[in-house]
Parts: C-alpha cells; sequence; structure tokens
C-alpha cells in the first residue's frame, strides 16, 4: 500500500520532499506519462486521484499521483470515505499515492484514521519556532550534510543565526557556500559565513539589541533599513520575540542563582553552551521587570500586524514604547 501523507507549514521542506519522493518512483523516460498532480480547484480531485492511483504506469518505473493541498484529513463526506475505504488497501505497488495539506491532520475524524491505517508514511513539515536553536541547529546541520558542505562549528552557528527557520534561505545559502567551498577546498567557519550569507535575521537581532540598549534613534533606523531590504514584518517580529524570550530566560536564571552554563543552555534552549557567557553580558545591567514587560508589546505589535494595521508605523510605534522601557 504505497501511500504517503505530508503535512505542515514549511512550503519549502515539504516540496523538497516531495520532488525527492517523486524522482525516486519515476523513471526519468516515462515521467510525462506516470506523473499526475491533481490541484484542490480541479473537479472532485479525491476520487480524480484515486482513479488515477489505480491506473497502471506506462513503460518503465512506476506512477506517481499527487493530491495536493487536500482538505480531506479536515472534512470527509460519507461517500468519499467509503470510497476512500474501498480504494486504499487496493491501490497497486507500481503506484505512489501522495497526500499533501498544510494543516495537521485531524486524528479524530475516519478519513485521517483510515490514512493511519494504510499510509507507507506520514510526515510533519512544520516550520521550526524561531527559539528552538537546538532544532535549527539540528535542521542546518543535516541540510548541510545533504548539499555536501562542511562547516565548522561556529560557522554553523552563523548560519542559524542568519537564516533562523527560513528552510528555503537555508538551502539556497548552503548552495552557494558550496561553490565557495569547491574553490577554498576547506570547512567553512563563521568569519566566511559572515562575509557570504544574506544576514536579515542578524539585522533583526540588532534591532532587538539597539532596543534593549534604549537606543530609540538607531532602532528607527534599523525598522527602516529592514524594510527597503522587503523583509516581512512578520519575520522581524518572531526574531524579536525569540531574542527577548531568550534574555528573559537567561534573566530569571541568572536571578535564580543558577551559575552552570549547561544548565542554563538546557533550560534556555541554546545549542552551544559557549553562548552563555556572551549573552550573560547583554542582560547583566538589564532589569528583569523590563524584560517582562516586553513580551505584551511584541504579542500587540504581532496582533496589529495580523490584524492588517501599516506595518511601518506600527513597527516603529512599538519600537519607540520597547526602547523607552530601557531608558
Amino acid at each position: 500500500m504505497p501511500v504517503y501523507l505530508y503535512w505542515g507549514d514549511d512550503d519549502f521542506a515539504l516540496s523538497r520532499a516531495v520532488t525527492v519522493l517523486r524522482d525516486r518512483v519515476l523513471d526519468p523516460d516515462w515521467a510525462s506519462f506516470n506523473f499526475e498532480k491533481i490541484a484542490p480547484d480541479q473537479p472532485d480531485p479525491v476520487r480524480q486521484a484515486l482513479n488515477q492511483a489505480m491506473t497502471a504506469p506506462f513503460g518503465a518505473g512506476s506512477r506517481f499521483v499527487w493530491l495536493a493541498d487536500t482538505t480531506i484529513c479536515q472534512r470527509c463526506p460519507e461517500d468519499l470515505l467509503t470510497e476512500l475505504d474501498r480504494t486504499l488497501p487496493a491501490i497497486p505497488e507500481s503506484t505512489v499515492l501522495l497526500l499533501t495539506t498544510a494543516n495537521k491532520p485531524d486524528g479524530r475524524i475516519k478519513s485521517t484514521k483510515l490514512l493511519q491505517q494504510h499510509a507507507l508514511e506520514i510526515r510533519e513539515f512544520a516550520q521550526i519556532p524561531p527559539w528552538k536553536t537546538d532544532l535549527l541547529m539540528q535542521q542546518a546541520r543535516q541540510a548541510a550534510q545533504e548539499v555536501g558542505v562542511k562547516l565548522t562549528g561556529d560557522g554553523l552557528d552563523r548560519l542559524v543565526e542568519a537564516v533562523g527557520n527560513q528552510s528555503r534561505q537555508l538551502y539556497t545559502e548552503l548552495e552557494k557556500l558550496k561553490l565557495y567551498q569547491m574553490a577554498t577546498q576547506k570547512a567553512i567557519d563563521g568569519a566566511a559565513i559572515a562575509q557570504l550569507v544574506t544576514t536579515s535575521t542578524q539585522s533583526s537581532l540588532q534591532l532587538a539589541t539597539a532596543i534593549r540598549q534604549g537606543d530609540t534613534a538607531r532602532a528607527l533606523g534599523l525598522i527602516d533599513d529592514l524594510f527597503r531590504q522587503n523583509e516581512a514584518p512578520l519575520r522581524i517580529v518572531a526574531t524579536l520575540v525569540t531574542q527577548f524570550r531568550l534574555w528573559l530566560w537567561l534573566k530569571l536564571l541568572i536571578e535564580s542563582g543558577e551559575r552552570d552554563e549547561r544548565t542554563i543552555a538546557k533550560a534556555a534552549e541554546i545549542a552551544n553552551p559557549k553562548r552563555i557567557y556572551f549573552l550573560q553580558q547583554e542582560v547583566r545591567s538589564v532589569r528583569l521587570d523590563r524584560l517582562l514587560q516586553t513580551l505584551p508589546l511584541l504579542l500587540d505589535l504581532e496582533f496589529g500586524l495580523k490584524r492588517g494595521a501599516e506595518p511601518v508605523a506600527l513597527m516603529q510605534t512599538k519600537a519607540i514604547e520597547l526602547c523607552a522601557l530601557f531608558q
């Protein structure tokens, strides 16, 4: 029963996995005959996909049927459920049926339970929260191995700081770094990453630093720079939330009397304990109550952006309010 279910909001990672699976299944000489992508706007897409899945492939290789952006794991009429129940166990080994959806499958409904029963693989491609640096490090390390790029420890740290949880940018930058490595024939360190990698996330981190220092003029200037670079407002907010959440965790641990760097790194979800010393210096003179007040303001900023407020004006207003906390 070669049925696959991929889901999650990391569009790039999901799309990349689809390509890998498709290339593994199809014979390149017969790919145009045996590949079918069925979009949600096509008539009766689920039945169409099931019918295609039951069709024998032409020539060599297997048939690959991709039911894209399906909602069958969120809602499924009874007649369609009956069709699924009848067809899924009967799909021939010569066909791969792939279902993809951005939303998490609802485990309570019968269609999802059917897929859980019959799917060969169910994979999640959710975007990693920007504050989970250990998972971001793991993702970057695996991507570097996949692309064939050797990074030093500080090179990996610098790459994660630069691209954050943007998997598309991660692979784009790694392809660029691969060309550089072919010329230098050595592992890429942090200094090289700083010169070669687009660091929009780093600019957002600079904005966080300016706010922490109460430097309103610099913060407003950095906001202008970020918008000139066409940086997405919600990405800027995500980086600010990540950084202030990290500073808050560190300050709480310091004031509770914790001194062990490994314990602090684990509690704050920092992959490299060597960063703790430098982060501690950043928050040493910052009051805990001020850090606590930043998160509600950042939540208001995110909420306003999602409600459609004018992004530049809102970002500037909240930056002034945040800087005032640290003056």
